[in-house]
């Protein structure tokens, strides 16, 4: 595909410059997440034979999310706009977020009109992950992934943010700043199959459920303090019913056991989602660099 890629965004920057929007020195930015295969060689060869493409390969496999972070770290211009390399999202679009860049916003977000393109599978997850953000008070725009338009304001605002636990489609509308929206429709994807599994939108989920917001925490203890308080009713019906000689009183598998399962749990659930933070916890506390750049194109 990143031979496509380049080709389509070559003309998408020359058509930009034609039309004045952008300046001649404007530039595309490839970053290369540790690849194990040629792509980095591809990369170089674009630089080599158009002085408008620029690589960074990070030194290891970090992630989306990181991969993303360092190419907006590195990458220089007065606004920069990210997308990912399979070029599902629309390109036409650049045109319109760089002029609502110009009418004074500092982000502009790149938002899916629709996703027909995607699986059914897929937009069953994407919507369930939309409603959980929206449910734990994440500001996350729904059908928005990581296509947008960011100032240098906003880029420099952005570096600010140094967690461990970057989650950017929470963190960039946490800036504040001036910002629209543009709509498109979702392409399928060309070339190539899609790294992005299931495994890993669940990652990507919990990344910012835990990252955004201790709902989790305040859910567990409200289920915590209704349970304990059927347990202390029913455990006053049975000492009750034993006193008074009741039938029911006969002890019984049932009543011993399914509460031993509801609370033991219910404790096991609790643990996992302290866990979850005191990871985060942990992990913060180290400070390590969230990316570290092997090495860059000549012409960089």
């Amino acid at each position: 595909m990143l031979p496509i890629t380049a080709r389509e965004l070559g003309s998408k920057i020359d058509s930009l410059i034609a039309s004045g929007l952008i300046s001649d020195s404007s530039a595309i930015y490839f970053v290369d997440d540790g690849s194990s295969d040629n792509t980095w060689e591809l990369i170089v060869e674009f630089a080599t034979q158009n002085s408008r493409f620029h690589g960074i390969k990070l030194s290891r496999n970090h992630g989306h999310q990181y991969a993303l972070y360092a190419g907006l770290m590195e990458a220089k211009g007065d606004c920069l706009i990210s997308l990912d390399a399979d070029l599902q999202d629309d390109i036409g679009v650049m045109d319109q977020m760089i002029m609502r860049y110009s009418e004074g916003s500092q982000i502009v977000y790149g938002v899916r009109s629709e996703r027909s393109s995607d699986t059914r599978f897929k937009r069953w997850s994407a919507s369930i992950h939309y409603r959980l953000a929206s449910f734990f008070d994440i500001e996350a725009l729904p059908n928005h992934a990581d296509y947008r338009l960011m100032s240098r304001r906003a880029i420099e605002m952005l570096a600010q943010y140094r967690e461990t636990n970057i989650y950017l489609r929470g963190v960039v509308p946490l800036l504040g700043l001036p910002s629209a929206v543009v709509y498109y429709k979702r392409e399928e994807r060309r070339e190539g199959i899609s790294k992005y599994g299931l495994k890993d939108m669940l990652g990507l989920s919990v990344q910012g459920i835990t990252s955004f917001s201790i709902m989790p925490l305040r859910i567990i203890s409200v289920v915590g303090m209704l349970v304990f308080f059927i347990s202390f009713l029913f455990g006053g019906w049975a000492l009750h019913a034993a006193l008074t000689g009741n039938s029911a009183a006969i002890a019984g598998w049932a009543s011993t056991v399914i509460p031993i399962y509801l609370l033991g749990g219910l404790q096991l659930l609790a643990i996992g989602v302290a866990g979850e933070y005191i990871g985060k916890t942990y992990m913060e506390t180290k400070r390590r660099p969230l990316y570290q750049v092997e090495k860059t194109t000549n012409n960089e």
